[in-house]
């Protein structure tokens, strides 16, 4: 009974170990997601003042080829990787139409 207690009891830190790295992970992509999205806010301001489309759908392919090859090289599935980058740019794309809006 003892080796049993003893493997829960590993398990239990193990899982709190897993799960303060995944919180450490969550923090980071929230921060990155911000920064990201400050910068193409002022990107949508750009297109706005110059009367440019805020769809670029040639650079939005060509970043969603880029995120597929990086999740390739991450382990990551490239189709939640696409997923992923199609709700960002969905997003984007409508913060640059309200900038234009609001020109």
């Amino acid at each position: 009974m003892h080796a049993r207690c003893t493997a829960m009891t590993d398990a239990v830190s193990l899982l709190r170990s897993h799960r303060e790295s995944i919180d450490r992970l969550d923090a980071i992509l929230v921060y990155t997601l911000g920064e990201r999205f400050k910068h193409t806010q002022e990107v949508g301001r750009l297109k706005a003042a110059h009367d440019l489309p805020p769809s670029d759908p040639a650079r939005e392919a060509e970043q969603i080829d880029r995120l597929e090859r990086l999740a390739v090289e991450a382990d990551l599935d490239p189709e939640l990787a696409k997923e992923f980058l199609a709700f960002i740019i969905s997003k984007v794309i409508r913060h640059h139409e309200a900038h234009r809006e609001n020109t």
